[in-house]
Parts: structure tokens; C-alpha cells; sequence
């Protein structure tokens, strides 16, 4: 497959591997998320590797091998980290215990919801959600069903960016001052800030997937 000029330079700067497994799956190594936590502490506090040797002894080698998770670290050693930098020895441990969810939901099973904002006749289906995580963002997916009984204002506005995948039909999609004509397999990735919404519905039933995602706050 041939890729546009734009197409390319957006492709180079994605640096993120989907496929990739953390260093051989060290993700999962104790060593590894113990360092990972002993430089977020230090970097928090504006400390440097030099000046951390100095508050617990340890040579600049030796740190620099914790933090990469090169090599397991003594009790010993973890509370002298723990005391340099004022936090309870049990938070190095904090990333290799946190649970990472998933939520399987079947076909047919989605929550039916009415969203702020929703207009009438929008049928939303709520396909799963993960409240506070580690990623620092929330992510709503809905399956969204339009009917010949659905209202078409656009003017849903709110903070994030979006997502729609087009499943069946065909609409007329507002963003901002232009119009997007969306049918089975297209695509709308866009800042929902923008006034948006179905500007007309031009094949029914429609169905889309609608992906928001936006910072938690918490």
C-alpha cells in the first residue's frame, strides 16, 4: 500500500510500537518496576543521580543500575532509597502490584445510556469503561444507533478528541464548519471541542462505534 506525502509524515512521527512487548516483557520483572519508581520519586523531586548517592552512599553506578533494573536491590538499599527521598519503602513496589483492568462486553450487552447532551432518538451504548488508571486518561467507548426517528442538531461540544468508525448507513457529519459524508468503513478522527455532531442522515439505520477520550481529573 501506497501512502500519501501527508500520510507519511504523520506515520514517522508515531514513535509508539503497538505491537511491542516492554523490553522482552520486563515489564513483569520486580527489578524493573522498582527502578521505574525509584527515578519518578527522584525526578519528582528535582533530584539528581549524583546528589541521590550522596544522601544514601550508594555509588552512581549502583543507581543507575536500579533504576534500569540491572539488578535487585537489597532491603537495605531500598529503605536508604526510601528514606532519601521520603517515601514508604512499599510505594517501590506500587507499579509491579497495580492491577490492569479489562472489560469484555458481549454483543448485546452494552449499558443503553442517555449522555449529557443527547439528542433525542440517539441511541448510546456504553461498551465499557475504566474509571482512574495509570495512563492518566479516560476513554468512553459507545455504539451509537440512529434511527429515522433521531434528531440532527449539531452542536454536541465537549473537551477530548473523538472517534468514529461508521458500521452501517450513511450521515452527513458536522465538524467545525465542514461537512463529512461517512459511510460503512470511514473513519472521523477529530478535537471535540468543535461543535459536532449528525448534520443529516442520509441512509438508515446508521450505526457507529464513537470513541471520547479525555485527562481524568482525579
Amino acid at each position: 500500500m501506497k501512502l500519501k506525502n501527508n500520510d507519511k509524515e504523520m506515520a514517522t512521527n508515531l514513535t509508539q510500537d503497538p505491537h511491542s512487548v516492554r523490553s522482552g516483557d520486563r515489564e513483569k520483572v520486580l527489578e524493573v518496576a522498582i527502578g521505574r519508581e525509584v527515578r519518578a520519586f527522584r525526578k519528582q523531586q528535582n533530584t539528581t543521580v549524583a546528589e541521590l548517592a550522596q544522601l544514601t552512599g550508594l555509588s552512581i553506578g549502583m543507581l543507575s543500575k536500579i533504576e534500569n533494573g540491572n539488578t535487585s536491590p537489597s532491603l537495605t538499599t531500598l529503605q536508604s532509597l526510601a528514606d532519601a527521598l521520603s517515601v514508604p519503602l512499599t510505594s517501590f513496589f506500587r507499579q509491579f502490584e497495580e492491577r490492569r483492568e479489562a472489560v469484555h462486553t458481549r454483543a448485546g450487552e452494552g449499558v443503553e445510556l442517555e449522555r449529557e447532551g443527547t439528542r433525542a432518538n440517539h441511541q448510546y451504548n456504553l461498551l465499557g469503561h475504566i474509571g482512574a488508571n495509570g495512563s492518566g486518561v479516560i476513554v468512553e467507548p459507545y455504539l451509537i444507533t440512529l434511527t429515522v426517528e433521531s434528531d440532527v442538531f449539531p452542536t454536541f461540544q465537549h473537551g477530548g478528541i473523538e472517534t468514529i468508525y461508521m458500521l452501517e448507513g450513511e450521515v452527513d457529519y458536522r465538524h467545525g464548519d465542514k461537512i463529512y459524508h461517512l459511510k460503512p468503513g470511514d473513519t472521523l478522527f477529530f478535537d471535540a471541542d468543535a461543535p459536532h455532531g449528525p448534520e443529516r442522515l442520509v441512509n438508515l439505520p446508521a450505526r457507529y462505534i464513537s470513541v471520547i477520550s479525555y485527562p481524568q481529573t482525579n
